[in-house]
This record gives structure tokens, sequence and C-alpha cells, in this order.
């Protein structure tokens, strides 16, 4: 793959006062890729993914994504990390286990609220462009409904459109449909596939292992706060080369 890196972890570690949950973590994701990232409970995936965008912030290490660089090395969060953190976050979009709409909002506005109040702009372009993303994610018919008349696909896919209203490169996903049954699930996982076949780079933390085996360009597994591995589908998920994979493997598959 030649596409370029727009997106590197390089020695992320985080300590909430209970010995470290990330241990030296290292990535580098290319454009248009998907990644999932695997592993069991509190190993770290979340985090990881969180310190991505610096919802987390990470004591040591450094994130570059689209040109923005952040380096860490203990002491405070100052307030020039956080004006990069905010220009890097322009470039990544994340969607969260919990759907987090606005309840008082019907779906239309709650995707433009982000772009309205980040971006100002022009109010009927960015409606037009709002009802195009609720169209790619199947939601056009309820653009004026409330999120409690949804399904828990039907919000999550909101959240999808309001992270894509931004005009994310990238986008992250923590756990998108851990909370959802196997059908509704799959209609969030098609949206992915969708935004794949576009080229968005979207990397994913779940325990889909269908979707991580059948849809990822490259499968990270991490546990105990370290990357394992990682590879291709065909060779992570069907013959790995570490025996603490292929334990979570049997486990899981």
């Amino acid at each position: 793959m030649n596409d370029p890196v727009v997106l590197s972890a390089e020695q992320l570690h985080k300590d909430f006062g209970e010995g470290e949950v990330l241990c030296g973590v290292s990535m580098q994701v290319r454009k248009g890729e998907l990644v999932s990232i695997i592993g069991p409970s509190g190993c770290g995936k979340s985090t990881f993914l969180r310190c991505l965008n610096f919802l987390e912030i990470p004591d040591r290490g450094t994130v570059t994504a689209m040109g923005v660089t952040i380096a860490r090395n203990g002491g405070p969060w100052r307030s020039a990390e956080e004006h990069l953190a905010h220009r890097l976050r322009t470039h990544v979009g994340m969607v969260f286990q919990s759907f987090n709409l606005f309840p008082h909002l019907s779906v239309l506005d709650n995707v433009l609220l982000a772009p309205r109040v980040v971006k100002g702009g022009n109010a009927e372009a960015d409606r037009e462009e709002a009802m195009a993303l609720l169209e790619k994610v199947g939601l056009a018919k309820v653009a004026q409904r409330y999120p409690v008349s949804l399904s828990g696909g039907q919000q999550q896919r909101a959240a999808i459109a309001r992270a894509l209203a931004m005009r994310p490169e990238i986008m992250l996903y923590d756990e998108p449909t851990s909370a959802l049954d196997p059908i509704v699930a799959e209609e969030v996982l098609n949206v992915m596939r969708t935004l794949d076949d576009e080229g968005m780079t979207q990397i994913i933390v779940t325990h889909d292992m269908r979707f991580a085996e059948v849809a990822s360009d490259t499968v990270v597994f991490m546990d105990g706060g370290h990357v394992i591995e990682a590879g291709p589908p065909e060779v992570l998920c069907v013959n790995p080369a570490h025996e603490q994979t292929r334990r979570f493997m049997r486990t899981v598959l």
C-alpha cells in the first residue's frame, strides 16, 4: 500500500494512577485504510482511541494527524497544546458507543449544530449538505424526528452523519455497535463499508470479529496496554503469530 500515512501514534503512555493503561503504543494508518482494533475488555483499546484526538491526554508520546503533531513528555496540559488539539480535531471525527445526540433537537438539527457553531457559513448550503449526509446513512425520511423516536441503529447512524458534517478526513469509532442487536448493528456497519468504498480513513474499536475479519484492511490486536501484533485480517484472524492473539481468537471464535 503506497498511500500516505495520515495518522500516526508513537510510544503513547497513559496512567490513570493504578498502573499504565497504555504502555508505549505505536501505530500508523494510511489514507483510505480501515483499521479494526480488537482485544479483551480493559486492554486499553478505547483509551488509545481517545488519545488519538486528545479526548484523553496521553502522559507521554506523539500523535500526528493530517500534518498536526502534538508531542507529550509529562507535565501539565498547556493552552498551546489545547490549541493544537483543536486543530487536530477538525480533521478527526469521533463516534461513541453511546449516541450522545441532543434529545431536544431534531435529527437534522443535530447534524447541523456543529457546522453552524464552529464554521458558520451559508445556512441553506449547510442544510443541503446535512440532508445529503442523512441520505447517505439512510435517514433522510426521519430528518425532522427527534432521537427518542429512533431505533438504536438509526441514532448511531445519525451520530455518524453528525460527525461527517465537520468534513473530517479520519473517522474514529469506539465500539459503535456494542449496544445494538446484530441486525441493527449491520445497518451501522454498512455505513462504514460505504465510507470505506469512498476512501474515508477509519479506525474502529470493535468486538465484532466478523466485521473486523471481512471489512478491515488491517486488524490490530491489543492486550495489556500493548499492541501485540497487527496485520491483514486473512493473516491475523486466521493464523496469528503470537500465542496471546491465538488464545484470544480461540475465545472469541
